[in-house]
């Protein structure tokens, strides 16, 4: 029996440029040195508590991360500049190394807060086209809809380490191999189906959300004997990555919505660093994923930082959930914190 032969990402990268026969190799460039920098965290992130001193291995694995990013992307000439959740303002390519046609936004490390219980954390990452090579970056040159992405992925750094990405043409995962240290394909063409029987929501911040969402909730914990006819599982990691890893695996939805408890904020998820990678990808998988009101993709970015709601996953369930947003006020049923809710308001 002869053993299946896997496609690297490097042989995955170049099949994909040969249908672009202008294409200069930039840009594939740019995906192969952020696939190196996420092999290096992930053998940070797999030593623990040994990378340094009690007490200290998420703050130094976040920052260690973000220099990681910067110094493996910084001098291949195919940046203009970079934009990190780290920093504050955009990352300029020193004079000393050439620029490129490309922007590259991350978050070095989500999820960090896991690291201390040794559950899974990821990279997330976003590439755009720099508006202007021959200058400067600016903060505004950054402040593109999701829509104008031109490649999203993210490394999960799990019990193995995946790399999942999309170049605009279908989502694709990589799992690295230890023995040849290589990020192998091994889950070609991955799709999101329809229609799901989980859903992912922090429970704790119920008193805060609006009106469509406990309405979904509440049927979703009616389970068969409520208006959906069937059971739901709940599910809650902590983590983007980890959520979007199992939504795309096997379905599902997301929630982190907007809600009242700080009523000035649009919501909470990082726009640039988070939302807008997870919804190409998702989309690319024949998901969707949305504001609650609208696509997420389609916001203008108003700041580096700027944060909205986002609910992502199986495209039915995002969009009854939009239904129910776009529903008069007066059109819902009473709200979660009713009789047979698992959210019942004290008496």
């Amino acid at each position: 029996m002869t053993s299946e032969i896997r496609v690297t990402l490097t042989q995955f990268l170049i099949e994909a440029r040969r249908h672009y026969p202008h294409a200069t190799g930039e840009f594939n460039s740019l995906l192969l040195n952020v696939a190196l920098v996420c092999k290096r965290i992930a053998r940070k992130v797999a030593a623990g508590a040994l990378h340094g001193a009690p007490g200290e291995t998420r703050k130094k694995l976040d920052a260690v991360s973000n220099d990681m990013f910067i110094e493996g992307n910084n001098w291949g000439g195919n940046l203009a500049g970079m934009a990190s959740e780290e920093l504050a303002v955009p990352y300029q390519i020193p004079h000393c190394h050439p620029r490129g046609r490309y922007l590259l936004v991350f978050d070095p490390l989500d999820g960090s807060s896991n690291i201390d219980v040794n559950l899974s954390v990821g990279s997330i990452f976003s590439v755009l086209r720099a508006p202007d090579a021959a200058r400067a970056v600016s903060e505004h040159d950054f402040l593109q809809p999701g829509v104008q992405q031109v490649a999203a992925g993210y490394a999960i750094y799990g019990p193995a380490t995946m790399l999942v990405l999309s170049v605009g043409a279908g989502v694709h995962g990589f799992t690295l191999c230890p023995q040849m240290g290589e990020f192998m394909l091994t889950h070609p063409d991955l799709s999101i189906p329809p229609d799901t029987h989980e859903f992912a929501i922090n429970a704790s911040n119920s008193r805060f959300w609006e009106e469509p969402v406990k309405r979904y909730v509440n049927e979703c914990m009616a389970g068969k004997t409520g208006r959906r006819g069937r059971d739901f599982n709940m599910r809650w990691i902590a983590s983007m990555v980890a959520e979007a890893h199992r939504i795309l695996m096997r379905g599902g939805v997301f929630l982190y919505p907007r809600d009242t408890k700080d009523a000035a904020m649009p919501g909470r998820v990082r726009l640039l660093y988070e939302a807008n990678p997870i919804a190409f990808l998702v989309e690319q998988a024949g998901g969707r994923a949305s504001t609650g009101r609208q696509p997420v993709m389609t916001v203008r970015p108003g700041a580096l930082d700027q944060r909205t709601g986002l609910v992502f996953g199986s495209r039915n369930e995002v969009e009854r959930i939009e239904r129910y947003h776009h529903t008069a006020a007066d059109d819902l049923p009473n709200p979660l914190f009713q009789e047979r809710s698992l959210f019942r308001a004290p008496v």
